[in-house]
């Protein structure tokens, strides 16, 4: 395939998506941002802020903003997947539709979830769709504010081809944002997306009143399960305690800025999930990923207490009191 790069477009006009295109366009590069909602589009367009999901931070004049996916689309070299999971399979119907030459494009999925109603990761579902790409996937300790207003952040990309993950390197690399690389695609994916569960438990433990002795415990056993499932999907365990497995825990599960922690202390607090997401703009993805881990976990018979507890708080009403007096009185055994 060819690997020279002459435009970049983001697929996904949230935080994230919009702070990656702002990213490349402060080192020059040539982007294009596309989004799901057209009258939204022009007024980014004309206001040149975000003010939805990136409020305060200018989205720079020479971010190509455009209505037309094919527009986006079919002449990009390198497509930048920014779309939350519960949606992934419709965006990815509406690119295979376009009929472009997926063969001589990569595809970089940044989205942190999992296709609940397939159980699919974002590497399997696009395989699915659009056939055999040229795949990589960007994750990390990442708060879209942050890296935005270029507070010193890092970030993995994993990719089969080297060649093509030190290329997405060196185009996402700046000074505020070191990336690094990797080819265990399955582990960064999983650590990207099972984070958001454990966040949420740590969310209900703020939310009990507990301390850090609690979330020291969750945090750790839930970077287990993390990577008793990975394991079981072929993904190497060292690469758990990487960026896209411990570093993006520790940050999604202690920054007040994380969506699915606040989730988690809301739930801990008492509300139910539809009080709290109503009042929401932004996808906290652990709620509808705990969805799909928590089925695979039991179809592939991996101990994962913790995410079932989640699931049970959200999805069966369990008091958050008794989910956890249920993973502390679970039968004794060996670390």
């Amino acid at each position: 395939m060819k690997i020279k790069i002459n435009k970049i477009t983001v697929i996904g006009d949230g935080g994230w998506g919009t702070t990656l295109a702002i990213l490349l366009a402060r080192k020059n590069l040539p982007v294009c941002l596309w989004g799901p909602f057209p009258d939204y589009l022009k007024e980014i367009r004309k206001a040149r802020v975000n003010q939805k999901y990136l409020p305060g931070v200018r989205v720079p004049s020479n971010i190509e903003i455009v209505e037309d996916l094919r527009q986006a689309i079919i002449d990009a070299d390198l497509i930048v997947f920014a779309i939350p999971s519960k949606y992934a399979q419709a965006i990815l119907r509406q690119i295979k539709a376009i009929k472009a030459d997926f063969k001589n494009k990569i595809f970089l999925n940044v989205t942190k979830g999992v296709a609940t109603n397939k159980m699919l990761r974002i590497s399997e579902l696009t395989e699915q769709i659009l056939g055999p790409v040229n795949y990589a996937i960007l994750s990390g300790p990442t708060i879209a504010g942050e890296v935005a207003r270029e507070i010193p952040s890092t970030a993995v990309v994993a990719c089969r081809n080297m060649r093509i993950a030190k290329l997405i390197q060196g185009l996402f690399n700046s000074p505020y944002f070191r990336i690094y690389t990797n080819t265990d695609i399955v582990a960064v994916e999983l650590g990207g997306s099972v984070k958001n569960i454990i966040a949420i438990a740590c969310g209900v433990s703020d939310g009990l009143g507990f301390g850090t002795n609690t979330k020291a415990a969750i945090l750790t056993r839930g970077l287990a399960e993390m990577s008793r499932l990975g394991v079981k999907l072929g993904a190497r365990e060292k690469t758990f305690a990487g960026l896209s497995g411990l570093g993006d825990l520790v940050t999604t599960a202690s920054s007040l800025n994380s969506r699915n922690r606040f989730v988690g202390e809301e739930l801990g607090k008492g509300k139910n999930i539809k009080q709290i997401l109503s009042k929401m703009q932004m996808v906290a993805e652990g709620v509808d990923t705990v969805k799909a881990v928590n089925k695979l976990s039991q179809k592939l018979n991996v101990p994962m207490p913790i995410t079932q507890e989640v699931y049970n708080i959200i999805y069966r009403n369990k008091k958050p009191l008794k989910a956890l007096t249920s993973l502390m009185t679970r039968k004794t055994k060996s670390e």
